[in-house]
């Protein structure tokens, strides 16, 4: 037998073998292209189309969120620019305002020293004043016209008189007048005399004999003597003055010295005081301490009538209206008390009502 027939018949059946294997292969196991999506696969991709679309909106609204905020940022940079503008102009301002307040500074630290200069200059300048008015003398009472044509006769005359001064020389002036215009009326009260003496120690023997009283009295005159200060110490003196009452209340020695100084003692303590401000700062401490030492001493006394009246014997109570009439007018009530039956009334001290208007 031929070798190539022998391989050809061998062959040719597993061939058609392979054919129908491959055919009930494909009939078992349709092919991906041939057969119809499964139900599955489908909602997947409908599932995931959604979800990209959900993405898409979102991705969106975040883009027209980012498109607001971005016209925000536009606006706001804007805005700050503006203020940093604002703020640059701020600075300049409030450097040309520094530079104006230590000017201003400068000027009022200098302004202040030439206020202490001023017043050292005025206070100078007022001394100057009072000591050109040494010699003077101011002559209060006289009537207008009294002096006739002659001033300086009548007073060279009547002076020694009045005051009963031998003057050794006579007396000589320099000048003399009255103080202000002349009166239309001789209704008012009449002007003072100035009288400028030659001799500085005649003026002061003259003051030191008014000094000693009040006034000089010739026939229906009564004659003030004082000395002659200029505006500002008279007001400075009369400040002064208007202190005696609340000095004397509160028991204080003083005196008003020239040209005006203040001195006052209390408590065995002497002060001179040259301005009256002070002065008055100083009693209105000293009140203050006054009354609250007061108020205790009224107290304690309050307290031992209290006592005093309670006690039992004695006829006390029929004494006790006069008792306290006598503490309100501020009495010493240790005598209605017999000091062997209340040893307590020795140490009652006098009662201290003192009310709002004194």
């Amino acid at each position: 037998m031929p070798r190539g027939k022998t391989t050809g018949k061998a062959t040719g059946k597993p061939a058609r073998q392979l054919v129908f294997s491959e055919a009930i292969r494909q009939q078992k196991h349709p092919s991906v292209e041939d057969s119809p999506p499964l139900p599955r696969a489908n909602m997947a991709d409908d599932t995931q189309g959604a979800t990209m679309d959900r993405v898409l909106q979102e991705i969106s609204a975040v883009s027209h969120k980012l498109e607001g905020i971005d016209n925000a940022m536009v606006a706001l940079r804007a805005e700050m620019r503006s203020m940093c503008l604002d703020i640059a102009g701020f600075q300049s301002q409030m450097s040309g305002l520094d530079q104006r307040v230590t000017m201003v500074e400068t000027q009022v630290a200098s302004w202040t020293d030439r206020d202490i200069e001023l017043s050292h200059l005025r206070g100078k300048l007022t001394d100057l004043e009072d000591r050109s008015h040494r010699n003077n003398v101011r002559l209060l009472g006289f009537p207008e016209g009294v002096e006739g044509a002659d001033i300086f006769s009548y007073l060279r005359d009547t002076l020694p008189k009045l005051t009963d001064i031998t003057f050794d020389p006579p007396l000589e002036f320099q000048r003399t007048h009255r103080l202000g215009p002349k009166r239309q009326d001789g209704n008012g009260r009449p002007r003072p005399i100035i009288v400028c003496m030659l001799r500085h120690l005649q003026s002061r023997q003259l003051l030191r004999t008014a000094r000693t009283q009040w006034s000089f009295r010739s026939g229906n005159l009564e004659i003030r003597i004082s000395a002659d200060f200029s505006k500002e110490t008279a007001d400075r003196r009369k400040a002064f003055l208007s202190f005696r009452t609340q000095l004397c209340r509160l028991d204080v020695k003083f005196g008003l010295f020239e040209p005006a100084r203040m001195w006052i003692t209390k408590n065995g303590e002497s002060r001179n005081f040259y301005d009256p401000e002070g002065l008055r700062t100083f009693l209105e401490g000293l009140q203050d301490q006054t009354q609250s030492m007061e108020t205790t001493r009224s107290q304690r006394t309050q307290t031992l009538i209290s006592r005093l009246i309670r006690h039992p014997g004695n006829s006390l109570p029929k004494r006790i209206l006069p008792l306290r009439e006598a503490a309100f007018q501020r009495k010493d009530i240790r005598p209605q008390f017999d000091i062997t039956l209340y040893p307590g009334a020795a140490t009652c001290l006098q009662a201290s009502y003192r009310h709002s208007e004194e």
